[in-house]
């Protein structure tokens, strides 16, 4: 998806948009997977969790394999039935890799993400995961207005329940900033000021002296060869850091040939 179909708001307003998602997590069985969830919604920017009638929680293997999500788990809200945890909500969009007959017809994951952020606009929205075993039940999904699957291996379609966050996450994150979310990773710089004209020229004047010095270039039918390196290193577009470790290398072979 490179853009998002024209009816739908503009980038800020599909980016606020992400703070009315509610992940909402139907009778999780296992601490861990809620952890997980919580982990994949946070990397996402998406805030809002709901339990409805969890197993164990809160619990200890919950907050590991949150990974420093806690927070999210912290704010979660804890409901007895899946009508409850829709309260408030405009439209609820079951995820779920089976196909039925009953309920809203189903739409692959990354077609969705823009319908979702439109509808989001309004108000709230539930994503509703279901059981790591048995998924969403029939009820479940007929409580919800749109079904969104995620286009797996159709020979194997069976997906952690964390990872089935990420990935619905992941999608509106996308459709939320155009396919261009902000790159806030820290990276130690690696690149140096380009060049000047005159370093450059300093460069090639130097390697000419030491290609004539080592009778690799005959100043007297020098043919094409400097305008060839010219066009070479051109095409570089040379830092000053690469024309000094250049340079270097031209002086340790000047001083080795005396």
């Amino acid at each position: 998806m490179n853009q998002p179909p024209a009816s739908l708001p503009r980038s800020p307003e599909l980016e606020r948009a992400l703070d009315r998602i509610r992940v909402v997590l139907s009778h999780t069985s296992h601490p861990g997977n809620i952890g997980a969830a919580a982990r994949a919604m946070k990397t996402m920017g998406v805030s809002r969790l709901t339990l409805v009638n969890p197993k164990t929680f809160p619990h200890d293997e919950a907050i590991a394999r949150s990974a420093g999500a806690d927070d999210i788990l912290a704010n979660a809200a804890v409901c007895q039935s899946l009508g409850e945890a829709l309260d408030g909500c405009l439209y609820a969009v079951a995820v779920s890799a089976r196909h039925r007959n009953l309920g809203p017809k189903p739409m692959h994951a990354r077609e969705a993400a823009p319908e979702i952020l439109n509808l989001a606009a309004d108000g709230e929205v539930a994503l509703v995961f279901g059981n790591e075993t048995s998924g969403l039940s029939n009820d479940e999904v007929q409580r919800c207005q749109r079904t969104v699957f995620i286009p797996a291996n159709p020979d194997y379609t069976s997906l952690n329940l964390g990872a089935a966050v990420q990935l619905l996450c992941y999608e509106l994150r996308m459709a939320a900033f155009i396919g261009q979310p902000p790159v806030v990773t820290k990276v130690v710089p690696f690149a140096s000021p380009l060049a000047t004209n005159g370093d450059v020229e300093r460069l090639y004047a130097h390697l000419e002296r030491v290609m004539v010095t080592t009778g690799f270039l005959d100043p007297v039918n020098p043919k094409r060869l400097m305008p060839k390196l010219r066009r070479l290193f051109g095409r570089a577009e040379l830092e000053r850091d690469e024309i000094n470790i250049l340079r270097g290398i031209l002086d340790a072979v000047e001083k080795k040939i005396g």
